[in-house]
């Protein structure tokens, strides 16, 4: 089996309850997808918010029994109008004009954040004393002199010199003031001036840092954009992974009512041109059951009329034939490369079994069809039952029974042997010695490390099945072109040198998976004839001090004390005949 590294983007929405995990092999498509998504997702929020907004004042302004009848016909019209929805899905898809196309994917926003504004400092006002020059003229600071002031020299003298020197004191102060006033406006003044220049500095700062992230957003938007258009010539090339891509965005993109799942996972096989689609079905409980809104008047009150169960089956099966047959339409009329010569269908549900009270999943219908017989089917009349029977689709009579059926082809999803992983560096500090741990969970801390060094390339690392057995214990995907592929790690929590018997295992295992290179990882050591081996051979040999580094670098602190741990080990060894 190949293995492919693929990039993924998990998308959620609280309000609407959803969930998505976007996949494919091309970055930049499944961060176009995945926007895409939340861009749906929000517009549907949006719209159920408006609705019960609009409902709720509705609500609130019905007071008299005429307005309380209007709302109860509008409330039925609304459902009435869902329902129809859901059973002409078929219908409204050939009608939908609006055909994905590679542009979408691009992006077309503008840089969200504005450009900074400059700011101006307050202009200090100017202080100005509060009492004017003294002039010797004014009146203030002439002698007021009397008849005795004029017959009494000294006397005369006496009131000219004291209002000389009035004059002279207010003059020596006002001078002062004026001075303190001017040196005043002046600290002012360069205050002022320096505040404009930090103004300026830091609007010039601003801006030169607003442009580089400008710039940085149109180069990597731009980047982006270039990215699908390459994608789109890849397509238009015959490329398995960017035909995969384009399909997906097709279902992606495509309108169905809000209530249905709107998730698929699709897999192509490019010699056969087949095309399988496993895809999200609703449950019967998904659906709306709303029929009608009554407003009793004698109690004032309004009632809620449900479909019946046997209107509610019709409605679930009906619609579910109709989307097996909508999807395989929207990828077969999509197919402008024409790469797509027959459709696989499998509708999956998630529900909860009634009568054990688990949750499962299970295919209840399953679809093949070949694309020139299913072109020549006029969709807009037929009986999409009816359609499904014709086509050999398979099914139980009533699918709202949730039967299982067997998949016509099923995805070959993931190599059998991989497992769950879970964290264990957070549980380790510089007292936990590795040499001692479970070997599952030393198996696990592998895989984690390895997997944050990998993750600067997009890389992924899966741990396979416990099996203690010196197997292949992970499997990293690096997707670089030059150093990357499929690469086996082992892990052996050892007390003792490792040997070359071990790295001759190892090189086997590359060899039998067909991977493009091998990594050991001891928390010992490995015996000189160990490295003799591995030299000139695709092998990479890690001893306990490179895995105590490894570990380091990552964040993570440790110890390897093999003589702590084999005393530990046999001491474990020695209690297991009394533990049984």
């Amino acid at each position: 089996m190949s293995f492919k590294q693929v990039w993924q983007i998990e998308v959620r929405h609280e309000g609407l309850n959803r969930y998505r995990l976007v996949r494919g092999t091309n970055q930049h498509v499944v961060a176009q997808t995945a926007a895409a998504q939340r861009a749906i997702w929000d517009e549907m929020w949006a719209r159920r918010l408006a609705t019960q907004r609009k409902v709720s004042a509705r609500a609130r302004s019905a007071r008299d029994k005429v307005s309380k009848k209007a709302l109860a016909a509008e409330r039925s019209k609304a459902a009435q109008a869902v329902i129809a929805e859901l059973t002409c899905v078929l219908k409204d898809g050939l009608a939908n004009q609006d055909r994905f196309t590679w542009e979408l994917l691009k992006d077309t926003s503008k840089y969200a954040v504005p450009q900074p504004t400059k700011a101006t400092p307050a202009k200090p006002a100017l202080v100005t004393l509060p009492w004017a020059k003294p002039e010797a003229t004014h009146t203030k600071y002439l002698p007021q002199l009397g008849m005795f002031d004029h017959l009494i020299p000294s006397r005369k003298k006496a009131k000219i010199l004291e209002a000389r020197k009035r004059f002279s004191d207010d003059s020596a102060r006002w001078e002062q003031e004026y001075k303190e006033l001017l040196r005043k406006n002046e600290v002012n003044q360069r205050r002022y001036e320096d505040e404009v220049q930090r103004a300026e500095a830091d609007y010039k700062a601003r801006l030169s840092h607003w442009m580089q992230e400008e710039e940085a957003f149109a180069n990597k938007q731009k980047g982006n954009n270039e990215a699908i258009v390459n994608r789109k010539k890849d397509y238009f090339a015959g490329s398995a992974d960017a035909i995969l891509e384009y399909c997906d965005s097709v279902l992606s993109f495509s309108q169905y009512p809000d209530c249905l799942p709107r998730d698929s996972e699709l897999d192509y096989d490019p010699d056969a041109k087949m095309m399988v689609v496993d895809y999200s079905l609703p449950s019967p409980d998904d659906l709306p059951q709303l029929k009608e809104v009554k407003y009793v008047q004698a109690r004032d009150e309004f009632v809620d009329v449900s479909l019946s169960q046997s209107e509610l089956n019709r409605m679930y099966d009906s619609l579910l034939y109709q989307l097996a047959l909508r999807v395989s339409h929207e990828l077969y009329d999509h197919d402008i490369i024409e790469a797509i010569h027959s459709i696989v269908f499998n509708g999956w549900v998630r529900f909860v079994d009634k009568a054990t009270g688990n949750n499962e999943t299970a295919c209840i219908l399953s679809l093949h069809t070949d694309r020139a017989e299913f072109l020549l089917i006029n969709l807009s009349n037929v009986d999409p039952k009816a359609c499904f029977r014709s086509l050999k689709g398979v099914g139980s009579s009533k699918l709202s029974s949730l039967v299982s059926v067997p998949p016509i082809l099923a995805i070959d999803k993931d190599d059998r042997r991989f497992v769950p992983s879970y964290q264990v560096a957070d549980t380790i500090d510089e007292r936990s010695n590795l040499a001692a741990m479970d070997w599952e969970d030393f198996e696990n801390l592998i895989r984690e490390l390895f997997e944050k060094e990998f993750a600067q390339s997009g890389g992924e690392v899966k741990v396979t099945q416990a099996s203690r057995d010196g197997g292949v214990d992970a499997v990293a995907f690096d997707p670089d072109p030059i150093r990357g592929g499929k690469i086996v790690i082992q892990a052996k929590r050892y007390t003792n040198v490792v040997g070359v018997s071990a790295v001759r295992d190892l090189y086997g295992t590359v060899m039998n998976e067909g991977a493009t290179k091998g990594i050991l990882v001891t928390t010992a050591t490995f015996g000189p004839d160990a490295y003799q081996f591995a030299n000139g051979k695709p092998l990479t040999l890690l001893n306990g001090g490179n895995l105590l580094h490894l570990l380091e670098k990552h964040g993570h602190k440790a110890k390897i004390d093999l003589k702590e741990a084999k005393r530990l080990i046999a001491e474990k060894d020695a209690e297991k005949p009394r533990n049984h």
